[in-house]
């Protein structure tokens, strides 16, 4: 595997996580404080993990890949996070939020190419 199709791998792995985060962090914002505390740390653990290994894999993308294509790369993370939001939490889909995924899937290979 070359270099750098492991680190176009890593930045996706790297915006999953990011994705992932957010979603963890969304079930822990709608979990009740006072009767589920288990529940809340567990998500806010998984959710900070997800976080956490993200930054990590950015740190390592950032030592081999210019900063300005990693971090506008890193807006792939709001593909994921609409996905994960149909398909996990049943959030509506409409054609505001199609257009503006649109313009992030333009603007990312814009950058690569």
């Amino acid at each position: 595997m070359s270099i750098n199709l492991l680190l176009i791998l890593m930045l996706l792995v790297m915006t999953w996580c990011g994705a992932f985060g957010g979603y963890f962090l969304k079930l822990a914002s709608d979990t009740d404080f006072k009767k589920e505390l288990p529940v809340l740390v567990k998500w806010l653990i998984i959710g900070l993990l997800s976080y956490g290994s993200g930054a990590i894999l950015n740190i390592i993308v950032l030592r081999y890949m210019p900063y300005t294509i990693v971090f506008s790369l890193t807006s792939i993370t709001y593909i994921w996070t609409f996905v994960l939001s149909y398909f996990l939490l049943g959030e509506p889909i409409t054609k505001r939020k199609l257009f503006g995924v649109g313009l992030i899937i333009i603007g990312a290979v814009c950058l690569v190419i």
